[in-house]
This record gives structure tokens, C-alpha cells and sequence, in this order.
């Protein structure tokens, strides 16, 4: 079974959700060490899982976190690049224990890079992330190329909210054709932003985004939005 990756809130405070992250290809659940401590400081659980189009018993291992009555709720799904499609398709079949769904970056058509500068770009324009990259035995180099077999996207079959987040410069999956997937869902789309909008440049306002939603789910999901932005 995938290994797991955990961070949990700090001593002291209550824990006011749990996040279920499924890594796109090439990565692992350690490459989004980042958000999960940035969003445990906020006091949500997170755990990390791989990459599902290369383990399937990613799937398995996601599905058990959600029936695990230790973690707090409400649970939501977070998917980015090809794991945006597996959140989403366990969504779409209700898996007990979803509560929300985040979808980060989703594919659309097949994309090549030609080499591993190139898909590093891409990928993500932070330098630190790009050096984590650069030097990570466990991801990789490549998988962006690799068309495997993917789920079909169901979003009409989802029955609980949805928060879509995607960079306006992302070549692999080009901001109009990711829009045309999102129809009917919140979108929040970030200037300059690359494919890993959660590992990317902007990745604290994309956390701040992250937390907004959280935020408002605690609540309710149909109240008015908690920050809203004027003219």
C-alpha cells in the first residue's frame, strides 16, 4: 500500500477538519509537505497520498481515511493534476465520509514537455519548489508526458460543495479548457499561477484560498462568502 504522509495540528488546539490530498504524476504525498504544514498551523489534519494513476491502492488507502472516525470532519478531498480527476471520481461515487472536494490544476488534454527543464517550469514557478523537485529521489522526472488511463470527470454526479484552483499560466492544462471542466463550480484562477497552484509562486494565497473554504464549510456551505472582494 502507498505510504502516507501526515501533518496534524498543534498541542493544544482542537482539530477543526481533516484534508485527504491525492498527489498528480510523478509526485508523492511528501511533495505537498508545504500546504500540509501550512494548513495544520491553521489546525487541519492533513494527510498525503501518491500519485493513483501509478498505484491504484491509492484509491483503497483514500477511501479508508474517510471512513476513519479518529480523523476529524468535515473531510475533504483535494486532487492536483491527475489526482484532481481520482478526488473527483471518488466524489462522484459518494465515498462515505466525503465532505467537500478541491480540485487543483485538472487535466484536460495530453501535454509533452521535451525535456525536464521545460516540465519543471511548468509545473511550478517557485524556485524552492523547483529545487525540491530537482533533488527528490521519489518523484518522478517525466510523468507529465505519460498519458495513462484516467477516470472519466463526473462533476454533475457530485453532491457536495466544490472549489476548483487553477494558474491562468498553466501550459499542461490551459486555463480555457480547465474553465470548460469547471463549469458550475467555484473557481478562484491565479494571475501567473503554473500547474501546481498548491506548490506554486502564489502557493500561501492559494492556501489562504484553501482555508477560506474550509472556513465557510465548518458553517455552512450555502452562507454568504467570509471575505468578499469589492470594486
Amino acid at each position: 500500500m502507498s505510504s502516507s504522509f501526515s501533518w496534524d495540528e498543534p498541542e493544544g488546539l482542537a482539530a477543526r477538519g481533516t484534508l485527504i490530498v491525492l498527489a498528480g504524476r510523478g509526485e508523492h504525498g511528501g511533495v505537498y509537505e508545504r500546504f500540509g504544514r501550512r494548513l495544520a498551523f491553521d489546525a487541519y489534519r492533513v494527510r498525503a497520498l501518491g500519485d493513483a494513476s501509478a498505484d491504484p491502492a491509492v484509491l483503497d488507502e483514500a477511501a479508508k481515511l474517510l471512513a476513519d472516525e479518529s480523523l476529524p470532519g468535515p473531510k475533504v478531498l483535494v486532487g492536483s493534476d491527475t489526482g484532481a480527476l481520482y478526488a473527483a471520481r471518488l466524489a462522484a461515487e459518494r465515498t462515505p465520509g466525503a465532505d467537500a472536494l478541491i480540485l487543483v490544476g485538472l487535466p484536460t488534454s495530453p501535454w509533452t514537455s521535451g525535456s525536464w527543464e521545460a516540465e519543471v517550469k511548468a509545473r511550478t514557478g517557485c524556485p524552492t519548489h523547483q529545487g525540491r523537485l530537482a533533488n527528490d529521489p521519489r518523484f518522478r522526472r517525466g510523468a507529465l508526458d505519460s498519458a495513462p488511463e484516467l477516470p472519466e470527470l463526473h462533476l454533475d454526479r457530485v453532491q457536495v460543495p466544490v472549489l476548483a484552483l487553477h494558474g491562468k499560466d498553466d501550459t499542461v492544462s490551459p486555463v480555457d479548457e480547465a474553465l470548460a471542466a469547471y463549469a458550475g463550480v467555484r473557481t478562484v484562477l491565479f494571475n501567473g499561477g503554473r500547474h501546481d497552484v498548491l506548490n506554486d509562486a502564489l502557493h500561501r494565497t492559494a492556501a489562504a484560498t484553501v482555508v477560506l473554504f474550509l472556513e465557510r464549510l465548518r458553517l455552512s456551505p450555502g452562507l454568504p462568502l467570509i471575505a468578499e472582494e469589492r470594486a
